[in-house]
């Protein structure tokens, strides 16, 4: 869509609905802002901007709505823009519409982050003109008037970003894993595993997507894929794809060789070997010579807020994990612990159950700190499985005093929450130096 002249409303004014203002502005479209909070300042945007009420008249002539990712796609202007037949897409679609180079696409439920770093780290140790972008915090549409044909973008991609995608197409896509997650926003787990396999519908036999084959959900819809697929497991071995071995080896499945041992890596644990092992499988169909791929994966060092080692006060380790937003994930962070640990959990209410995460503790979790709204939802959970090892705390600071006062020297602090952090945070991010600021004042 040539979106010059055109009339383009910016749905949400976060980091991405801005940076599609920017871009919009700079493809000579007529911008409209609109926010549903009525607080919003307003004094930095150079467009009309409609707070909480929209005009309906300007609106139902639009030619064209761009919705930030945490917009949902049910809100009062959504409805009426869909009645006067006004096209809505997400603001990872309005960058793709701008894209002159080959993108690599990376979603999952877990381990997104992780594997997006990694795998932009590996594309731009053998070319420069890489871009990394999307849910990891970078907004598509901020750099993609960069791009060129001999570009490539690698893009974290969330279920929230996917749902509104029309012509997306990566050349290589990867789906890590799917478990329950944001049920609240898709209504279903159906609808939530439809948005992640989005990435890949609009691929063809010239294209690849990387699967893990010890999701039995990617197992069987791998079968109707419209692209080429490539497996990738921690506990089996496999004919196509990458498998891990029973001496942590990556082994090539097609000509058995061994790459790596996951000793030589910087990112322990079975879920950080499916990580290393997709953004292996990425970048080798990229063109990226094996050895240049597993110096920087020998190289790599965890990201922020995913099992993060912060500090060891008198003796105790403290981590922070808050990217560990569901039970799925944070039971990965449980299992990175190899001691006695004080855990701290709860927040936003995603509408998930944590029935597998407290099963996960396995004699591990010496004691749960909860707080959040979940607190008490935890609790009962945790007393049905008779883990009565627990307490409330108010705050975060004042867990992370309790969880000093409850470990002793070779024990470790884990901020693990299982949950979302919207409840007494702006982010997950935010909730994870918070935690980590803590800790170094003890």
């Amino acid at each position: 869509m040539d979106l010059k002249e055109k009339k383009v409303v910016v749905v949400g004014l976060g980091k991405s609905g801005m940076a599609a203002y920017e871009l919009l502005k700079k493809k000579g479209a007529e911008v409209y802002l609109y926010d549903g909070n009525p607080n919003l300042d307003t004094s930095a945007y150079d467009a009309p901007v409609y707070l909480d009420e929209f005009p309906e008249g300007r609106f139902a002539i639009m030619d064209l709505a761009v919705f930030s990712p945490g917009v949902p796609l049910t809100i009062p202007v959504a409805d009426f823009l869909r009645e006067k037949g006004v096209p809505i897409i997400g603001e990872i679609e309005l960058a793709y519409m701008a894209e002159k180079g080959s993108v690599i696409g990376i979603t999952g439920t877990n381990g997104k982050t992780t594997t997006t770093t990694l795998t932009g780290e590996i594309m731009s140790a053998y070319n420069e003109h890489t871009f990394v972008v999307g849910n990891i915090g970078n907004p598509y549409t901020k750099e993609v008037l960069g791009s060129t044909e001999d570009s490539v973008t690698v893009a974290e991609i969330s279920s929230f970003q996917l749902e509104t995608t029309d012509t997306f197409c990566p050349k290589v896509s990867a789906i890590l894993n799917i478990t329950p997650d944001h049920l609240d926003r898709h209504g279903s787990m159906e609808n939530y595993i439809d948005a992640k396999f989005a990435i890949a519908k609009r691929q063809t036999k010239e294209e690849l997507c990387v699967l893990n084959y010890e999701d039995e959900v990617l197992r069987e819809r791998a079968k109707n894929l419209p692209c080429r697929v490539e497996f990738f497991s921690s506990k089996r071995k496999i004919d196509v794809g990458l498998y891990q071995n029973e001496n942590h080896d990556i082994v090539d499945g097609k000509t058995g060789e061994v790459l790596m041992n996951m000793s030589e890596s910087n990112i322990p644990g079975d879920h950080n070997c499916e990580n290393i092992m997709a953004a292996i499988l990425m970048t080798r169909e990229m063109g990226v010579p094996m050895e240049l791929i597993l110096r920087t994966v020998k190289n790599f060092k965890a990201v922020e807020h995913r099992v993060e080692f912060v500090k060891t006060v008198k003796g105790v380790d403290y981590y922070n994990d808050s990217k560990g937003t569901n039970p799925d994930a944070a039971i990965k962070g449980i299992q990175s612990m190899n001691r006695p640990t004080v855990l701290i959990g709860g927040g936003y209410d995603k509408g998930g159950e944590f029935d597998e995460w407290i099963k996960a503790f396995g004699g591990k979790v010496k004691y749960l700190l909860l707080l959040g709204a979940t607190k008490e939802k935890i609790a009962r959970t945790a007393e049905k499985y008779d883990f009565t090892e627990y307490e409330f705390v108010d705050t975060l600071q004042n867990a992370v005093k309790r969880a000093a006062e409850l470990s002793e020297s070779g024990d470790a602090v884990l901020l693990s929450p299982a949950c979302a952090s919207w409840d007494m945070f702006d982010s997950y991010e935010q909730r994870g130096r918070l935690f980590k600021d803590y800790v170094r004042r003890l």
